[in-house]
């Protein structure tokens, strides 16, 4: 095996960031770690983020982009039990996705599921770690009960409505256009809100004879914050994973303290790999079999070579995909 590989340097950090093929050292895995051969690499908004130089990476995570892959094992460090060389897998990483290969905890990383292709595994990890711990940790989401998950059309958002109407659950969801909230509602939602055209609050209410959900699920932030108390209902359980229309907001927490709502955000970049590695046991107890039974599936909207990660960039920072982006090797 070469000592060398081909990943993307992030050049010039911010906004005007280039994203460039190099050859890097092709990293080892030491204690309790698997090393991967990457067939494919899924893009975050945190990609974009730490590009422009907004989100350094977690300490001890190697400084090139990308937090989830699929691939094959190629060797196994001291200590791994689980898997070893030769297993198809896909995993959750701290950083160094955007390469050739790539080292993940053997903690993090899970069977490429039944009838999901090598690449299509990529698509799986982030999306899955991040909708069950908000959702079923954080959120205490419980069997029927309703749910409101924002940016239906993305990533988690697909992720989400999937695995909640697989589960029983009553789901809304918001997404920008006709056309992305035909999809949502495809995949299981129960009502697709135009938030360009429609009032969720208004639409939720109506739908649930003015009561409101009992779980939001949000990536907005911004103005969301408020109306999502509004859209809650009493006992209801708000968690942000992201803030895209911004982290300050002018709120009326007494609309907060009248329905004893809860509101919480996590981020799961930073956790250690002792964290990660019970969410990874729970997705292979209650969700890896829904993906086997062909109950969830992942949701790919495109496909680009390494080489054109930039274009793979500008394709997110539009917001038009639905789905995932991936990178191939």
């Amino acid at each position: 095996m070469t000592t060398t590989m081909k990943a993307i340097h992030v050049e010039n950090p911010g906004p005007d960031y280039r994203l460039v093929l190099t050859e890097i050292p092709r990293p080892s895995p030491g204690r309790g770690e698997v090393l991967i051969e990457v067939a494919a690499a899924g893009l975050n908004h945190a990609d974009l983020h730490q590009a422009k130089g907004a989100y350094p990476p977690p300490a001890g995570a190697p400084d090139t982009l990308g937090m989830e892959i699929s691939g094959c094992i190629v060797e196994a460090g001291e200590g791994v039990a689980r898997f070893k060389a030769g297993d198809a897998v896909c995993a959750l990483v701290a950083g160094g996705g955007y390469g050739e290969y790539c080292l993940a905890s053997e903690l993090c990383v899970l069977p490429v599921p039944k009838g999901v292709t090598l690449v299509q595994a990529a698509a799986l990890p982030e999306v899955h770690f991040t909708v069950w711990t908000n959702l079923m940790d954080s959120a205490r989401l419980k069997p029927g009960e309703t749910v409101l998950i924002h940016g239906g059309s993305s990533g988690i958002g697909t992720a989400a409505i999937q695995l909640c109407a697989a589960r029983g659950h009553k789901v809304f969801t918001t997404a920008g256009s006709k056309e992305k909230c035909a999809v949502c509602e495809q995949l299981g939602a129960a009502r697709a809100i135009d938030y360009k055209t429609e009032d969720f609050v208004d639409v939720v209410k109506q739908m649930t004879d003015g009561k409101g959900v009992n779980v939001i699920l949000d990536m907005v932030g911004g103005d969301y914050i408020e109306r999502n108390y509004h859209a809650a209902s009493i006992w209801g359980r708000i968690v942000n994973v992201a803030f895209m229309s911004g982290s300050r907001a002018n709120v009326n927490f007494a609309i907060m303290l009248m329905k004893r709502l809860s509101h919480m955000a996590t981020t799961l970049r930073g956790r250690s790999n002792e964290e990660k590695g019970a969410i990874r046991d729970a997705l292979l107890r209650e969700v890896w079999p829904l993906i086997d039974a062909g109950k969830i599936r992942p949701i790919v909207d495109s496909t680009f070579p390494l080489a054109d990660a930039q274009k793979a960039h500008e394709r997110m920072a539009t917001s038009r995909h639905i789905g995932k982006i991936l990178l191939t090797t």
